[in-house]
């Protein structure tokens, strides 16, 4: 079996919206905070001087948001309310839903902006497969090369709202991209509300959550690595965040060697 790295990394060096903050504790610092910390919260004292070499242990802290990085949208980041129901959290949905077989569709060289049915009847006829109730798909637009760059966020390619719902009906439940988002760049949308005054085009690949439910992956990397269209599995599980909207995920794709 082989493993293919689809993730992006969550990385403070990197131009982000919403900037992360990555503040590290040596093991040296560590040590002095762990024998502050349990002296004041549970009366045990140690000398951190005690400790080889005078270290503990390093520690990571980090203030960023659910959507730094590969990362999973639960239904209720779609909105508050769903046409099903109460849109569910992250650490309420199934974990079946984020292991199953996967199917990649190129959609590379597209311009910024939305593709739609036709375009994806047309992958699908290029890969000769329909995807499946289960199946995981993954859209390769080639957008993770300017990740790390304001470009990642404003020049990319999503999918209209039709073709959200193709994918929807041939039983999928979740679909990823290698974009920033699975809609088009903010302003793109704007410029097309602004010019027809058609509210579809506002965030219509989100919105069909709150009509039907699904789940997005989202910053994904690496596509081009995957060997074929199919014959892969798609492990993408996002961490239990209680009450969140999403949640971050090491996705990767298991090949048979």
């Amino acid at each position: 079996m082989r493993i293919i790295d689809l993730s992006t990394p969550v990385d403070a060096g990197q131009w982000e919206p919403d900037p992360v903050e990555h503040r590290i504790l040596s093991p040296e610092e560590g040590g002095r905070h762990m024998a502050e910390a349990m002296a004041e919260k549970f009366g045990v004292e140690f000398d951190p001087a005690d400790l080889p070499d005078g270290e503990l242990l390093s520690l990571d802290t980090l203030t960023l948001t659910t959507h730094t990085g590969t990362h999973v949208d639960a239904p209720s980041h779609y909105g508050s309310k769903a046409a099903y129901g109460r849109p569910r959290h992250i650490d309420e949905l199934p974990l079946d839903w984020f292991i199953g077989s996967g199917v990649l569709l190129d959609l590379g060289e597209e311009p910024v902006g939305t593709v739609g049915v036709q375009r994806l009847e047309a992958a699908f006829e290029e890969i000769g497969h329909r995807p499946r109730p289960g199946e995981i798909v993954l859209l390769r637009f080639g957008a993770d090369e300017f990740a790390g760059t304001p470009k990642y966020f404003t020049d990319f390619t999503g999918l209209d709202g039709p073709a959200t719902n193709l994918l929807l009906d041939l039983g999928v439940r979740v679909i990823g991209t290698d974009a920033f988002s699975l809609d088009a760049p903010f302003g793109h949308m704007i410029g097309e509300y602004r010019r027809t005054h058609d509210k579809n085009v506002l965030w219509p690949a989100h919105f069909a959550g709150r009509r039907r439910e699904y789940c997005q992956i989202e910053r994904l990397a690496n596509l081009s690595a995957l060997p074929a269209a199919t014959g892969f599995t798609v492990l993408c599980l996002p961490v239990k965040i209680a009450g969140a909207g999403a949640g971050w995920a090491r996705a990767a794709a298991l090949v048979e060697s």
